[in-house]
């Protein structure tokens, strides 16, 4: 199904913004992992609305309720089910929508694909609501990769046309805790109050600002992954496509390898100090061949605008099939790429950690 992926570990999401509940499911974690569910809820709250005038209004407490898979705070083995309720929700603001589909929203394709039938409250199942269960089993894989020494961080690297600055070429684990605790992700704050300003100023307008996130993963072992079309990449790709508003995505220097010659995109092999081979670069974001090198993986994550603004935008009316006005009631955020910051770090750390259970299990067969 659409709506789940991975090979070993598989995660599975459902619900829609405006139903009782959200949710996911998650099968093949190993048993006996401890969960803190304190660090979890910490996750889920860098992702949670309602917090500032940066994010939508709707306030929602995002507290996981466990139905299966967790005792005594650790992982039984069997299938991981766990929902979080919608208890927020204003149907009333979405109406209209119906018969007037959203421009840059999923209403008019959703309506082709299913005859009208989709509950598209609040944007229904392809609405960023669905990333708070992605970030309850992210967060759970981020803990059991911590554990190998495995990390994963991210921070907005730019929004509304400012930007941060980029993570060091090795970052390290505590630069990831302490953007997570940070109320706005950047590495460098007076950034982040430039960034701030453009967002709100758009949002004065009656408009939105997208942006783009930067996630790293150390420490995640060389020679794990596959060629052509399995490989880290093409994984990563396909789930990180799965977070709503994401348009684009590149790897290491991505884009600007275009502009480079071969001599300045290589990373040159060394022996490091302790005897292990390494390189003095890592334009390819420690990926090669679709396979890791042992180098940190290095992402970037291009999010559109928020597409529900108030300036009156160009519709149809479906009912009549006539040229329409729409301007879009209710609460939503005139930045999400902040937000969605956790959620990179959740897909990233979910589909790495399907690719070590996916060598451990090889390596017993």
């Amino acid at each position: 199904m659409s709506s789940e992926f991975g090979r070993t570990l598989r995660v599975g999401v459902f619900g829609e913004s405006h139903g009782r509940a959200i949710g996911v499911t998650m099968q093949n974690l190993p048993a006996g992992e401890a969960i803190d569910l304190n660090v979890l809820e910490a996750f889920l709250d860098r992702r949670r609305p309602g917090k500032s005038a940066l994010s939508t209004a709707r306030n929602e407490p995002d507290r996981p309720v466990f139905l299966s898979g967790l005792l005594d705070g650790k992982t039984t083995g069997s299938p991981l089910s766990a929902i979080i309720e919608n208890r927020d929700a204003r149907s009333r603001d979405y109406a209209e929508l119906a018969d007037k589909p959203r421009p840059g929203h999923a209403d008019y394709t959703a309506f082709l694909k299913w005859n009208g039938a989709a509950d598209m409250r609040g944007g229904g199942h392809f609405s960023g609501r669905l990333t708070a269960p992605l970030c309850i089993a992210g967060g759970i894989a981020k803990q059991i990769l911590a554990r190998r020494n495995i990390f994963v961080g991210a921070h907005l690297f730019s929004a509304a046309g400012v930007a941060d600055a980029a993570f060091e070429r090795h970052p390290a684990q505590a630069q990831f805790d302490e953007i997570a605790q940070k109320d706005f992700p950047v590495i460098n704050d007076d950034a982040g109050c430039a960034m701030q300003e453009a967002i709100l100023a758009a949002s004065r307008d009656g408009d939105s600002t997208g942006g783009v996130i930067e996630c790293a993963a150390v420490g995640f072992p060389a020679g794990i992954g596959n060629p052509m079309f399995d490989g880290i990449e093409n994984r990563l790709s396909a789930v990180l496509f799965g977070i709503p508003a994401v348009k684009g995505l590149e790897f290491g220097a991505g884009f600007a390898a275009a502009a480079m010659r071969g001599s300045e995109h290589n990373d040159p092999y060394r022996i490091g100090d302790d005897g292990s081979i390494t390189t003095t670069s890592n334009h390819a974001g420690g990926i090669l061949g679709g396979i890791s090198t042992g180098q940190p993986i290095v992402l970037r994550v291009a999010i559109k605008p928020t597409p529900s603004i108030a300036k009156a935008q160009q519709t149809v009316r479906l009912s009549t099939m006539d040229n329409a006005e729409l301007v879009v009631h209710g609460r939503h955020d005139p930045c999400i790429a902040h937000r969605a910051v956790p959620v990179v770090e959740a897909v990233t750390a979910l589909v790495l950690l399907d690719y070590l259970l996916e060598v451990q299990i090889g390596s017993i067969e």
